[in-house]
């Protein structure tokens, strides 16, 4: 009997809800020739089938019955939010959780916070989409004391990476404190935000992602409650309910604008 399309997923979504990697991570898998679909290298955007014997690295992989994880973590400074194990003091060795999982993410090594940690690669597309809106909550402390024009300037973008930032909420919560709410993702955003307008980030910590506040000490986790996901999964998925939303996009087209170049060396440094 032929297969259907209901029958049919994509390699990349396939892989992940196996819980062997995110579909990011998949993707760059079947980018080196690393997968193979009954033995032949795929193309990207291939689709298997639940007959389909899928390998990565020669290893046969299969769909998990089981649950999936997910563990709200309280990441420590010093820690690489990789799972490349040969990077010292990785989060996965940190954790050392009995079972394959992976960050939804990252935090800089000089933050702290909250970050996902999970085996079920398919809800990491989701939550990772800047274009879904998802707030990621943070307290930051910086080098000067706040003035009002400082929050005003936060809050309404700032000229970073070739583009503007979007706005966003920002609160000050002390001399040197204050809280913002992000729903983009670009490199280091918050440190570069506050270096363009003058002021150096000396603690930064990571408090919510959608629905998730952090309550467990530094270097804990805890697993997320039922109820938890379940809300989770209701926020992030009207956003990305079509197979299209799997596959890997340019980043779009950002508003360019004109300002002096700055030295952006003092920003290489992890």
């Amino acid at each position: 009997m032929e297969n259907t399309n209901e029958n049919l997923k994509r390699l990349n979504k396939f892989i992940g809800e196996t819980g062997y990697c995110s579909r990011r991570e998949a993707d760059k898998l079947i980018e080196e020739g690393r997968v193979t679909i009954n033995g032949i290298v795929p193309e990207m955007g291939t689709k298997v089938s639940p007959d389909d014997e899928v390998r990565i690295d020669g290893k046969l992989i299969v769909e998990k019955n089981e649950k999936s994880i997910y563990l709200a973590f309280n990441k420590p400074v010093g820690i690489e939010c990789t799972t490349n194990l040969d990077v010292r003091d990785n989060i996965v060795d940190y954790i050392n959780y009995p079972k394959r999982i992976f960050p939804i993410g990252r935090l800089d090594k000089a933050s702290e916070g909250l970050i996902f940690m999970t085996n079920d690669g398919d809800i990491v597309n989701k939550i990772l989409r800047a274009r879904n809106n998802h707030e990621k909550e943070y307290t930051v402390t910086v080098n000067r004391p706040i003035t009002d024009r400082f929050i005003e300037r936060m809050g309404n973008g700032v000229p970073i990476l070739e583009t503007v930032t979007r706005k966003c909420k920002v609160e000050q919560i002390s001399k040197y404190t204050f809280k913002i709410i992000l729903t983009q993702g670009l490199n280091r955003q918050i440190r570069r935000m506050c270096e363009y307008l003058g002021y150096e980030v000396t603690a930064l910590k990571r408090i919510r992602i959608i629905n998730i506040s952090l309550d467990v000490p530094v270097g804990r986790y805890r697993e997320l409650t039922d109820a938890e996901i379940k809300e989770l999964n209701q926020l992030i998925e009207p956003s990305s309910k079509t197979e299209e939303a799997s596959l890997p996009k340019a980043e779009p087209t950002r508003r360019k604008i004109e300002f002096p170049r700055r030295d952006d060396s003092k920003f290489r440094r992890n």
